[in-house]
């Protein structure tokens, strides 16, 4: 479960290219069971948008149409919402859900389960299988406060494997972000630091929610709660060593999910809060 604070509305700027753009719109609300949104991916065949809910919440995945009327609920029956952070799917239609939701950095039950594209018609579906994983890099459980960088909330498949960034919790907030690489297979696997990163030093307007990469797998978008950071022209998947955008969105709330809805469109899900959010919202790339 997260913890959410307002603590100003300045604006810290990523010490990278700027771009501010108003392409962001409202598209509907989420239903009214659905309050804690932590993650969404799409289907444009169909046109619905799958998500889930974070700790504390079923182990249920559940289908919205484009109006945002639930089409359909699908309970997991073999694993558990632990905390349940970002959901994705692979080129083929599987979903994955991420349980690796890590807020206290002690956590060593972290794992993916895969549910396969045959299943998302059934009422109770059985995951095909669960990759455990952990950070090779963490050896305190926690680690101290000043290292508090092993919770997630953002990840997707690609090219048979899983990338995840991870959500900086640290004391004295820099801005780092770590990327691991995790196989996409049953079983235990290792989970590779590929690289890393800064974004900027103030919490609210920098730490990393959700992420995605577009179709043509051309660009990967990270989302914070006003903005996007955007990675573009890299070398496999060493997206960190491509150009690194912020993209502005001109709106604050708890944003925690994150799709391409094609190469140049994004949808944005946040979570309920204050009695402001709850909504799914379209962003274009210019």
């Amino acid at each position: 479960m997260k913890k959410f604070f307002l603590l100003g509305v300045s604006v810290a700027l990523l010490a990278c290219q700027q771009q501010s753009t108003a392409e962001f719109k409202t598209l509907y609300s989420l239903p009214k069971k659905l309050k804690e949104v932590s993650g969404i991916t799409y289907f444009p065949e169909t046109n619905l948008i799958y998500t889930l809910e974070d700790s504390g919440n079923k182990n249920a995945i559940y289908a919205l149409n484009s109006q945002g009327k639930l089409a359909k609920t699908i309970t997991i029956t073999n694993a558990t919402n632990v905390d349940w952070e970002d959901i994705t799917k692979d080129k083929t239609g599987n979903i994955y859900i991420g349980d690796f939701g890590n807020n206290d950095n002690e956590r060593k039950d972290l794992c993916i389960y895969k549910v396969n594209k045959n299943q998302l018609d059934k009422d109770l579906a059985v995951a095909e299988y669960k990759v455990s994983f952990s950070y090779p890099e963490q050896t305190e459980f926690p680690p101290k406060k000043k290292e508090l960088f092993y919770d997630v909330e953002g990840f997707f498949e690609h090219g048979n494997y899983f990338y995840l960034f991870t959500k900086n919790r640290s004391k004295g907030f820099d801005g780092t972000a770590f990327i691991y690489k995790i196989p996409n297979a049953p079983g235990t696997q290792k989970a590779t630091k590929i690289g890393e990163f800064k974004t900027c030093d103030n919490y609210n307007h920098c730490v990393l929610t959700s992420a995605t990469i577009s179709p043509d797998g051309k660009k990967v978008v990270l989302l914070s709660h006003d903005k996007i950071v955007l990675f573009k022209d890299f070398k496999g998947d060493l997206y960190h060593k491509g150009s690194q955008t912020e993209i502005k969105l001109n709106h604050f709330s708890q944003k925690e999910a994150i799709v391409f809805k094609d190469n140049n469109t994004l949808l944005i899900a946040d979570e309920k809060a204050n009695k402001t959010g709850g909504n799914v919202y379209e962003f274009k790339i210019k």
